[in-house]
């Protein structure tokens, strides 16, 4: 294995390529340690102590740092470390690490998304957002059906006209314009056509699905 390129990542870090192909990220005095230089060969040795002893604890201590100030989808955390420029297997040894200790947990998460935006935000809106976080449909679903055994509900319209009154909306004297406007408005924050045509209280708007 030869080390073909050691490239200055700032004034502590340095990307190193082994082969021609990105390899780890390594502090300066870590280059020094393991003998790491451009066009030298590395040590099966050095290279098995930085992939399976520095880079895992390295890995494992970001992701538990970052746990310490707010919960993350197992998404969420995978990203945050892949911008660490973390090999991929230590990537997936430091999830399994913080998952068997459930710091991670997608259905708790999920659920406590769910509960915190259920009077601000419409169903399809929060499934949005959870599915943007990495949250698959099955784990959506369970946290739906959890959320309601724990007595959860959600009143669409209630919302609906939170929004209207925001927005000084008065659908007695609102013309057809305004009234199109509001529609596409509520539409976009995720709301069922038949909640919105109910509180625009505008029979006409057929396209409304």
């Amino acid at each position: 294995m030869i080390v073909t390129a050691v490239e200055e990542l700032s004034k502590s870090r340095s990307m190193v390529m082994i082969d021609g192909e990105f390899a780890f990220v390594l502090y300066k005095g870590e280059l020094r340690l393991y003998h790491i230089c451009e066009g030298k060969e590395i040590a099966r040795k050095d290279y098995d102590a930085i992939m399976q002893e520095v880079l895992p604890k390295r890995a494992k201590l970001r992701a538990m740092n970052l746990l310490t100030k707010r919960e993350y989808t197992e998404k969420q955390l995978r990203d945050k470390l892949r911008e660490g420029k973390y090999p991929k297997e230590v990537i997936e040894e430091a999830l399994s690490y913080v998952a068997g200790f459930h710091y991670t947990d997608d259905l708790r998460y999920a659920v406590t998304y769910i509960t915190d935006h259920e009077s601000t935000r419409s169903r399809r809106r929060i499934e949005q957002d959870l599915i943007g976080k990495g949250i698959c449909r099955e784990t959506l679903e369970r946290a739906w059906q959890e959320w309601e055994a724990r007595g959860g509900q959600q009143d669409e319209e209630s919302m609906i006209r939170a929004l209207l009154e925001k927005r000084k909306y008065h659908p007695e004297t609102a013309d057809w314009k305004e009234r199109q406007k509001t529609c596409a408005f509520l539409l976009r924050k995720g709301f069922s056509g038949e909640a919105v045509r109910r509180a625009l209280k505008a029979e006409d708007l057929l396209y409304l699905h």
